[in-house]
């Protein structure tokens, strides 16, 4: 994520102010999502480690599967379990700005996926969900622009 200004936030962790070549989807290495599989967020109540084996190309990102039947649910309905945000931090999000994820910190709410920065990150998010989507709504995309 080289190019980003780095602030503060009152998490105690570093996020970053996107600049115009940030991707839409939280990528390393050409990856999507830390190579986990997004599935399984919803099927096994948990992440699962993708494996190049199930490699899939979403709009020019490579997401990874854990098997073939996570693979063909994801190319069926990507929407349903891509998360959201791009798979940037959802708390960050909610201040205007994007981090990275880790795979662990992560909560369906309302049918769908979210990713934080951290588990203090997530704990954060965890204490008013839906008035921490209703202001990330209204970030994202344009975040992305800085």
């Amino acid at each position: 994520m080289s190019g980003l200004l780095a602030a503060p936030i009152a998490a105690g962790f570093r996020v970053t102010r996107a600049n115009a070549a940030t991707s839409a989807v939280y990528i390393e290495d050409g990856v999507a999502w830390d190579g986990h599989d997004p599935v399984a967020y919803f099927t096994t109540d948990g992440p699962l480690a993708g494996s190049q084996d199930f490699a899939y190309d979403h709009n020019g990102v490579t997401v990874l599967f854990a098997n073939e039947e996570h693979r063909a649910m994801f190319a069926d309905d990507p929407m349903r379990y891509s998360p959201q945000y791009g798979g940037y931090c959802a708390y960050a999000m909610s201040k205007g700005q994007i981090a990275p994820t880790i795979p662990e910190a992560w909560t369906v709410y309302d049918g769908k996926l979210y990713l934080n920065f951290s588990l203090q990150a997530r704990e954060l998010w965890l204490a008013d969900i839906p008035g921490h989507i209703e202001k990330a709504d209204a970030f994202w995309p344009d975040v992305l622009s800085g």
